[in-house]
């Protein structure tokens, strides 16, 4: 058989943004009129608790009615001609749903939860998760998400992934939260390095391609050009 080259995917919030998924960066720090420090810390859950659970089992709403758009869609064709792994920053299931089928969540995902103990663990979440409801532990179950402050337990499996990879392509990330900007740093010098951004990325010393527009539109284009080329 056939070596494939190893292609890896970065994609952040804007390919996600396209489906209806918004992000809090949209807002100015407000996500859906909360804000962040109030939803997403350690510190928000344990001051209340209720109040993190209905924000995340709205988001968790949101991301059921999504669907996969055409970038999501198209990264999947991919993996006729290449080794492909997505390392993600998005907490949704549209790049399994769109048929991809080797995807890393970074930052958890919103359809799992877990122990407050931080238990490994997860548990698939079915319907609302509310106050009282319980691990098998004994501790209350919270969403299996990374929240601002926590570490991020898949980093060096990312880092790993990336550091020898042929083709590293980042796609709709503004490459601002740390530590998983860091990724695009990751790869050695003869990788193959594509952006997918609408936004001027500042990358372009760095030997990245920028393909600049809408993930949606952009993404297909720069797959067809990876297939027809075998870069």
């Amino acid at each position: 058989m056939e070596n494939k080259k190893k292609l890896v995917i970065l994609s952040g919030a804007g390919i996600s943004a396209e489906s209806g998924i918004k992000t809090f960066r949209d807002t100015g720090g407000l996500w859906e009129n909360y804000d962040i420090h109030e939803v997403a810390t350690f510190e928000a859950w344990q001051k209340n608790p209720k109040l993190v659970l209905d924000f995340y089992n709205a988001r968790r709403h949101q991301v059921v009615a999504a669907q996969p758009n055409q970038a999501h869609h198209s990264l999947v064709a991919l993996e006729k001609s290449f080794d492909v792994h997505i390392v993600t920053q998005n907490i949704d299931d549209l790049h399994e749903r769109a048929g991809s089928s080797n995807v890393l969540h970074l930052h958890g995902e919103i359809l799992k939860s877990r122990s407050t103990s931080n238990d490994p663990i997860t548990f698939p979440v079915d319907d609302d998760l509310y106050v009282g409801q319980m691990a098998p532990d004994g501790q209350q179950l919270r969403p299996h998400i990374v929240w601002f402050g926590e570490a991020v337990p898949a980093m060096d499996e990312a880092i790993s992934i990336v550091s020898n990879c042929d083709i590293l392509i980042i796609i709709g990330t503004s490459l601002n939260v740390y530590p998983a900007a860091g990724l695009a740093y990751a790869c050695n010098e003869y990788t193959d390095k594509f952006i997918v951004d609408p936004s001027t990325v500042p990358l372009h010393e760095k030997g990245f391609i920028h393909y600049q527009g809408s993930a949606a539109k952009e993404v297909p284009t720069l797959v067809n050009y990876l297939l027809q080329n075998k870069v």
